[in-house]
């Protein structure tokens, strides 16, 4: 059975990203690596995840004085999910179209497209 959590916004894809890199985080870790890279108020990186906890999207350990947030899903899984989710919104259920959408709107490294062959060949043979 497929578990599903709520599409995060934008704003929650940013924090989510923050705690998947640095790894379990207080809210103020988590509003120090944002500020970094653009302006933010604590008290909005706050309501965020207090509502993404709400949500299902963040685990809360209250068990210390400042609370630590983590991810409820692994960076995989979401992005799993995300790619789903606009593959049936945008693209009708096609990957191929997908594929073709992403293709055009950003030229992949050589690298990149290996991987995409291999990760290809693997799936058809995985079809057999």
């Amino acid at each position: 059975m497929m578990v599903s959590l709520p599409r995060p916004t934008d704003a929650e894809l940013e924090i989510l990203t923050v705690l998947w890199s640095i790894g379990p985080a207080t809210v103020r870790e988590v509003y120090e690596a944002i500020g970094r890279r653009r302006t933010a108020q604590y008290s909005t990186i706050l309501k965020f995840m207090q509502i993404m906890t709400e949500k299902g999207l963040v685990r809360r350990n209250e068990t210390q004085r400042a609370h630590v947030y983590e991810p409820a899903r692994p960076r995989e899984w979401t992005q799993r999910q995300l790619a789903r989710d606009l593959l049936q919104r945008a693209f009708g259920g096609s990957a191929k179209e997908l594929l073709i959408g992403a293709l055009s709107a950003q030229k992949a490294t050589p690298a990149e497209l290996a991987e995409m062959r291999r990760l290809l060949d693997e799936h058809q043979k995985e079809q057999k």
